[in-house]
Order: structure tokens, then C-alpha cells, then sequence
């Protein structure tokens, strides 16, 4: 029985241990060492796909294939990356519960300062030791394909102008919908008397 228990909690680190080095494995590939990278502009193209989504757990993205071609400018003291993201992610439709494909397009931009000191990383600027040779981008990847999504997520419509949402989901919540009556509520006549007193 012991012997069992202990070949159990081996298992279980091992397990443990596995995941937790290819989850580092998986990010360590969005490492961008820009030690030796002379001053200039410096090239590094990304495919996402599920593998990498699977890294954010819980997050509003879960399945997608975005292509991500991030451009360093080195300079002395400072680095800017520019980030192009163009694709399609996996979401789920706020009006049928659908998942669907959303096309995605942005350009965004991130500051990099070397210093010694902590200092306040801003909206856009973020701050590294001057002992630091690497960046890994693959935390803003995941945040900028984030806000490329439309707040309102619903299906395309068709080149009819129809939606493609679920129509057996479409007919069940206009079944639901509320319909103001033309007539108005007398209780509600005699309130708004006291509302035009004032």
C-alpha cells in the first residue's frame, strides 16, 4: 500500500513537473534576446494557433490562427516594438451562443526602456533592467489579439444582410422579446405628475 502512495505522488510530480516545463517551452519560443541585436529594425513573425491560447487559462480566447509579425526598433536606450496581428479567434456569438470565427486586425505599439532603477511601467512603456537580454512578448500577444476582439461579438451577416446566427435560437428569443404597448399605464401617468412638480 505504501508502495503504491509513493509511486502515486511520483507520478503526480513528474506530471506536474511535465506541464510546467511545456508550458515554459511553448513561451520561452516568443523570447526575443535583444542583447546582441544591433541598433536598428528587427523582424520576428508568430503563428498562433490553439497550442498558444491553451498557455492563458480561462481567458475569452480559447482556439484561433493569427499571425503576429512583431518589428523591434533598437535604439541606445530605448526599444518600440510594433505589433501586427491579422487572423481569426474563436468566440462565442452574444446573441445565439454560437462559437464562430472573428476576424481580428490591429497594430499596436509597446516602449521598452533599459534602467537600474523600478520605475512605473505606463499604458505603452515598459521598463527592464539593464541586466535583463530578453523580452518575452507572448503575455502582450495574448493581450492585444484580446482587444482586437469587437466588444459586441456576433455572427457576420450574409451578403443578404441576414444573420447567420442559430435561427431555432433567433425564433426562442423573439419569442421572449418584450413589446411596448402604445397605451400608457395610469400609475405611471400619476408619478410623472409628481416628477413635473418639482
Amino acid at each position: 500500500m505504501l508502495k503504491k502512495s509513493i509511486y502515486f505522488s511520483c507520478l503526480l510530480i513528474f506530471y506536474t513537473f511535465a506541464k510546467l516545463f511545456q508550458a515554459m517551452s511553448i513561451r520561452s519560443n516568443y523570447n526575443i534576446a535583444f542583447k546582441g541585436l544591433s541598433i536598428g529594425k528587427h523582424v520576428f513573425d508568430y503563428e498562433i494557433d490553439r497550442k498558444f491560447f491553451a498557455e492563458f487559462d480561462g481567458g475569452v480566447v480559447e482556439d484561433g490562427n493569427v499571425n503576429v509579425c512583431v518589428t523591434l526598433d533598437k535604439q541606445s536606450s530605448l526599444m518600440v516594438f510594433w505589433f501586427d496581428l491579422k487572423g481569426t479567434v474563436n468566440v462565442q456569438c452574444d446573441r445565439c451562443l454560437e462559437m464562430y470565427d472573428q476576424p481580428i486586425k490591429s497594430k499596436e505599439r509597446i516602449f521598452v526602456r533599459l534602467g537600474e532603477k523600478e520605475f512605473t511601467d505606463g499604458d505603452d512603456l515598459i521598463w527592464v533592467s539593464t541586466n535583463d537580454y530578453q523580452l518575452n512578448v507572448s503575455q502582450l500577444i495574448y493581450e492585444f489579439i484580446c482587444l482586437a476582439i469587437p466588444i459586441k461579438k456576433v455572427h457576420p451577416d450574409d451578403e443578404n444582410g441576414n444573420s447567420t446566427c442559430d435561427p431555432e435560437m433567433i425564433e426562442k428569443l423573439n419569442n421572449y422579446i418584450v413589446r411596448e404597448d402604445n397605451e400608457s399605464n395610469p400609475v405611471w401617468n400619476d408619478l410623472m405628475k409628481f416628477l413635473d412638480n418639482e
